[in-house]
């Protein structure tokens, strides 16, 4: 049987949901949705095919996307690209890649982290690192892909690159945020445009500090400890995005990222998702693949994680989603023999 890992206590769930690239949209405004200038904000998420950057994309009728009826889980595929240096009909790779999962029967979500370099099938294009399924199929085939990955079906996507993210950052006046260490990193290739140069302590990252900061990977652990400061810093945004001030300024700020963010959910889709988010807490969040269940390989010279066993990862999906983290771990009590029982389970506040 797995060991389980430390149970510890979490946040309220609109950190993952208004925190991530920006699906704020779904809960905060949510409650001011009547007003038609944050509706038409809103609406304009959904890009048409002409404007669209996946517009060169076409439907692929053997990769579903399957429809959610409201009573079933919902798993919504985040996605952050590094469009630095393409050309305007070009389509980055995926940089950062999360799935949000919500249990409208349990009200549980759950939030993984997928490794952007993780070896997979990817349908009809052979094996490759899943964040490359974006470049081959657009949303459609990165949510398969993904999907497959995690045994779920993908309902939704959000998309959005390194300038969504400055310009929220940018737009709710920067976030105040504990650096625990300094980071540096000189990239000559897309002319120091993306530099990170940052000292450690408590400070207001702006949005290119910010995006630095979620960026940053040139460590011992690479992308294992960069998933880990995303999901923190994204803490951070999303309690910002919930004072009084910002929810009041609502709709500048989905104007200002609205140029770069692109999403298949409707309006309605986003009000029935924000109800649910209301309703639900952060039962729990993961990394996919795990540690113990990734394999070092070399393909073509390069070095990419692959899956041990896959039925062991979609197995350890499950398990996840089956855990809810905000219950209190049982405290042992002395029994009458000088052993120890354990007590009821208690939630925590």
């Amino acid at each position: 049987m797995r060991k389980k890992e430390p149970k510890k206590k979490r946040s309220p769930w609109i950190w993952i949901l208004t925190g991530i690239l920006v699906v704020l949209a779904l809960v905060v405004t949510g409650a001011i949705v009547w007003g038609s200038g944050i509706y038409k904000q809103l609406d304009g998420f959904s890009k048409p095919k002409e404007e669209s950057r996946f517009g060169q994309f076409e439907d692929n009728p053997t990769v579903t996307t399957p429809k959610w009826e409201g009573k079933e889980r919902v798993n919504i595929l985040l996605l952050g690209g590094d469009a630095r240096g393409l050309e305007k009909n070009e389509v980055p790779r995926s940089d950062s890649i999360l799935v949000a999962s919500f249990d409208p029967v349990t009200k549980k979500a759950h939030l993984f982290s997928v490794l952007r370099d993780t070896y997979v099938d990817i349908d009809g294009r052979g094996k490759g690192r899943i964040n490359t399924a974006i470049t081959l199929g657009g949303p459609q085939l990165a949510m398969k892909t993904v999907g497959d990955l995690l045994g779920l079906d993908i309902q939704y996507y959000v998309y959005t690159d390194f300038e969504g993210f400055k310009a929220l950052i940018d737009t709710i006046g920067g976030v105040n945020f504990e650096v625990e260490k300094n980071m540096h990193y000189t990239d000559k290739a897309d002319k120091n445009k993306y530099d990170i140069d940052l000292k450690a302590g408590y400070q207001l990252l702006d949005g290119d500090k910010a995006l630095q900061y979620v960026r940053f990977r040139h460590d011992a652990m690479s992308d294992f400890t960069r998933t880990e400061r995303q999901r923190n810093l994204l803490q951070a945004v999303a309690k910002e995005l919930q004072s009084t001030w910002n929810i009041l300024k609502m709709q500048k700020i989905l104007q200002s990222v609205s140029p770069y963010i692109e999403t298949n959910l409707e309006v309605s889709d986003m009000l029935k998702l924000g109800q649910l988010g209301v309703e639900s807490h952060v039962a729990g969040t993961a990394q996919v693949p795990p540690m113990d269940m990734i394999a070092d390989e070399n393909v073509g010279g390069a070095s990419v994680l692959a899956v041990k066993n896959k039925d062991n990862l979609l197995t350890y999906v499950q398990e996840k989603l089956a855990e809810d983290e905000t219950q209190a771990t049982p405290s042992p009590s002395p029994d009458a023999e000088g052993g120890s029982t354990n007590s009821g389970t208690t939630t925590a506040n």
